[in-house]
């Protein structure tokens, strides 16, 4: 687990494609802003996405946005920049997850 954090940290920044921004505002309303503010705060939980890693690794977080807004994200890493691929509310299940951590 510990990895995935370092993988984070040695980010450089967000690598936004114009599809992902759309998509996530149209159909979960949740802006690049508020994506990558759960990235910089706490409790912010990172997991291997197995089940959808085919050519590169994928991951998801659990985190919430400077207003609280509790938001899964699933992404992936290129090039030393995170990789936003979607991004929503948390549902129930991943709200009582985080919160066992918080």
């Amino acid at each position: 687990m510990d990895k995935i954090y370092d993988i984070i940290r040695d980010c450089t920044g967000f690598n936004w494609d114009k599809y992902n921004i759309n998509k996530n505002w149209e159909k979960h309303n949740v802006t690049p802003v508020e994506s990558e503010q759960v990235f910089f705060n706490n409790p912010f939980i990172i997991t291997a996405d197995i089940k959808h890693t085919k050519v590169e690794s994928r991951y998801y977080a659990l985190g919430k946005t400077d207003r609280g807004r509790k938001l899964f994200i699933a992404f992936t890493i290129r090039n030393s920049k995170i990789r936003v691929i979607s991004s929503r509310d948390m549902s129930k299940k991943e709200r009582d997850e985080y919160e066992q951590h918080n």
